[in-house]
């Protein structure tokens, strides 16, 4: 068995364990896993490597009130540590709630695992999740690359996702830290991050975008122009044909992305400017093309 095909069904073997550890309590038709045992919150740590960094108040304060209410519903799935200590792989946020509530002890599944799969698990576990910020997904995906010599494809196939989904993600880290800040926060969608993520000038972009609450489309109008300058600056092109032209419009109208005909003598070339890969990907679809 080669390594990639090892690693793909690590990653299904993953997603399976963490489905039967932490389905989310309103799941339909599945009832909430049985605890091990129940062991003092103050027992257990958070895990350093855990991907999500940031935790929205107000749901950690609802969550808080249930848990008080209700006791925790689902268990919390930890690994030993020795001397009757144990670490969080899943359910941070239901420990956070917990201590919040009050809670003395706290029910637990125990998983025996290593460093390496305890962190594959966090990771998995999170990203499936939705609610997971763009930027700590992000981060999560480049943990396991980097430390686990993941590929995007081993990711995609991993976590149910695409591999042009997966690349999107990680050019956020190549933003200024001020922009994934406001990535992290909210203020940003991951659409206006990758819309700027490969301008001249992202910070102050995406300072336009917050200041006069521009749509992702407006966003990617706005990256379209950064690149314009540059190109104005070069000599000026022979002036075109009105047929020329003419095809011009129809095919950037057709396919939605800015197409340039360059003709002279019977010969020349077509260009066609996509922003993202997910605009190549569906450029490939139209051409009926595999990539």
């Amino acid at each position: 068995m080669n390594e990639d095909t090892s690693k793909r069904r690590l990653g299904r073997g993953l997603a399976a364990l963490i489905g039967e550890m932490d389905q989310p309590p309103d799941a339909p038709n599945t009832p909430a896993p049985a605890s091990d045992k129940v062991v003092p919150i103050e027992f257990v740590n958070r895990n350093p490597n855990n991907p999500r960094r940031q935790f929205d108040e107000t749901e950690l304060q609802d969550l808080s009130r249930s848990i008080a209410q209700h006791g925790i519903v689902q268990p919390v799935v930890v690994r030993p540590t020795g001397e009757g200590r144990y670490e969080i792989i899943a359910g941070e946020r239901r420990w956070r709630a917990a201590q919040r509530s009050g809670l003395a002890e706290i029910p637990v599944i125990i998983r025996d695992v290593d460093d390496r799969t305890a962190l594959e698990i966090a990771i998995v576990e999170n990203v499936q999740r939705t609610d997971l910020n763009p930027l700590d997904e992000a981060l999560g995906y480049d943990q396991l690359i980097a430390e686990h010599g993941y590929t995007q494809n081993d990711l995609g196939d991993i976590i149910g996702k695409s591999r042009s989904h997966v690349a999107n993600s990680l050019r956020l880290l190549k933003l200024p830290e001020s922009v994934r800040d406001m990535l992290a926060l909210g203020k940003l969608t991951a659409g206006h991050a990758r819309a700027i993520a490969s301008t001249s000038d992202p910070e102050k972009l995406a300072n336009m975008i917050v200041a006069r609450g521009l749509s992702v489309r407006d966003a990617e109008r706005l990256a379209q122009k950064d690149g314009e300058p540059a190109q104005n600056a070069r000599a000026k092109p022979a002036e075109k044909d009105a047929d020329t032209l003419a095809l011009q419009k129809m095919l950037t109208d057709t396919l939605g992305l800015n197409v340039t005909i360059a003709h002279k003598d019977h010969r020349g070339y077509m260009k066609i400017d996509y922003r993202s890969l997910e605009q190549l990907d569906e450029l490939c679809r139209l051409l009926n093309v595999a990539r």
